[in-house]
This record gives C-alpha cells, sequence and structure tokens, in this order.
C-alpha cells in the first residue's frame, strides 16, 4: 500500500508540473503573440518562475510520500546513488511518464489546441535556432546542475526543510539558462507528454529531451557519489 501511495504521488506530481509550468508557458506565448502586452525576456523569466514554483509546491505536497521526484532524471541518480532500488526506480519513471502525458493531456483540453503545449525543440524548435549538438550539450549540463542541488539538498539534514525551496530555486535558474536555446527540458517526461500530443518536429526531437537529461542524471550521481557523497561518509 505505501509503494502504491508512492507512485501516484509521482504521477499527480508529474501531472501537475506538467499543467502548471508548461501551462503557463503556453499561456505566456499566447498573449506574448497575440497581444504583445509581456516583453520577451520578461517572458521567459515568467515561465522560469512558473516551473520552479510548481515543481516547488510539488516537493512540499508529495516530498513526504514518495520524496517529489517528478522527474525520470532525478529518479535514476537517486537509484544510482544507491538511494532507492532499480524496481522501485522504473516504477518511479514509469509513473512520472504516465503524469505526463495526462498533464499534457488535461492542457489540450484547457486550451482547445494541441498546438506546442509547451513542447522542447531545438533548431527551427528553438528561440536560438539552436542545433542539435548543442541543445544536447545545454540540456546535459542544466539537468546535472540540477540534479546535483536535488541530491545533495535532500541528503543534509540542515537542508531538508527548505528542500523545497531551494530545488525550486534550482529549477527557476536552469530555466532562465536554457529557455533561450531549447525551452528547458531537465525533466523527460515534462517533454514526453507535450510532445506526444503536439507531434510533428515536436515527437521527432524528443529522443534528444529524453537522453540529455538521463546522461545529466548520470553525471551528476557520479560527481555526487565520489566528490561529495563519500567526503561527508568521512
Amino acid at each position: 500500500m505505501r509503494n502504491m501511495q508512492k507512485y501516484v504521488a509521482e504521477f499527480l506530481g508529474t501531472m501537475v508540473l506538467v499543467m502548471f509550468g508548461c501551462g503557463s508557458a503556453v499561456g505566456i506565448n499566447k498573449l506574448l503573440a497575440t497581444q504583445a502586452v509581456i516583453p520577451l525576456g520578461f517572458s521567459t523569466l515568467l515561465i522560469a518562475v512558473a516551473f520552479g514554483l510548481a515543481v516547488m509546491v510539488v516537493a512540499y505536497t508529495f516530498g513526504s510520500v514518495s520524496g517529489g521526484h517528478v522527474n525520470p532524471a532525478v529518479s535514476l541518480a537517486a537509484c544510482l546513488s544507491g538511494k532507492m532500488e532499480v524496481s522501485e526506480c522504473i516504477k518511479y519513471i514509469v509513473s512520472q511518464f504516465l503524469g505526463g502525458i495526462v498533464g499534457a493531456a488535461v492542457l489540450v483540453m484547457l486550451f482547445n489546441s494541441n498546438a506546442s503545449l509547451g513542447a522542447n525543440g531545438f533548431g527551427e524548435l528553438s528561440a536560438l535556432g539552436t542545433v542539435w549538438y548543442r541543445a544536447l550539450a545545454v540540456e546535459t549540463i542544466a539537468t546535472t546542475v540540477f540534479v546535483l542541488v536535488v541530491l545533495c539538498v535532500t541528503s543534509k539534514k540542515e537542508t531538508s526543510a527548505m528542500s523545497g525551496l531551494l530545488i525550486g530555486l534550482a529549477l527557476t535558474v536552469v530555466h532562465i539558462f536554457a529557455i533561450p536555446f531549447t525551452g528547458t527540458s531537465v525533466n523527460p517526461a515534462r517533454s514526453f507528454g507535450p510532445a506526444l500530443f503536439t507531434g510533428g518536429v515536436a515527437l521527432e526531437q524528443v529522443w534528444l529531451f529524453i537522453v540529455a537529461p538521463l546522461c545529466g542524471a548520470v553525471i551528476a550521481a557520479l560527481i555526487y557519489k565520489y566528490l561529495i557523497q563519500e567526503k561527508n561518509a568521512k
């Protein structure tokens, strides 16, 4: 029963993250395109803050149940760091992808459209026209930093009470950095749901936003395990 509660929490948390994070991005971009009431640079900040606040809310709501991963990259890093079993990690990831899909489906209903939905992209889908290998680098670096923050703040008693806030701030920072390049993923489940319903080029490109965050998770886990975890164990 306890394990099922964890998986439901991960499903709901990821669904909320996609709904409020991607939903805010869609709404802000629609206002920018149709009414020009939001300066372009400020819209990036608003979207970044929306994702940061969404993950902070999820962390404080579901953190006591499942840890509030809501991100396959975080779960993979936790598994590689010895914080969870492989079988549980797989179930977390499945729950997160399902949550991302349902969250995107809700956005299709609310906006009465499947256009964009906050899908990530490179090349023609990137504000900077970022080529795929630069997009891969940006997403890998951003995920490494974000996941490393998650591993560190959730492992120390002195930061545990503020972990949700710190994780939210970290996600905000990486969004400010990466939005112009890729729209910012750092989360395969967050990217897959919107891409699935948007289709076309967004779905063709979603592989990068699955591969890069998972690569970043591996790097973060290695840094944490051999630089931070071992030092704290001494």
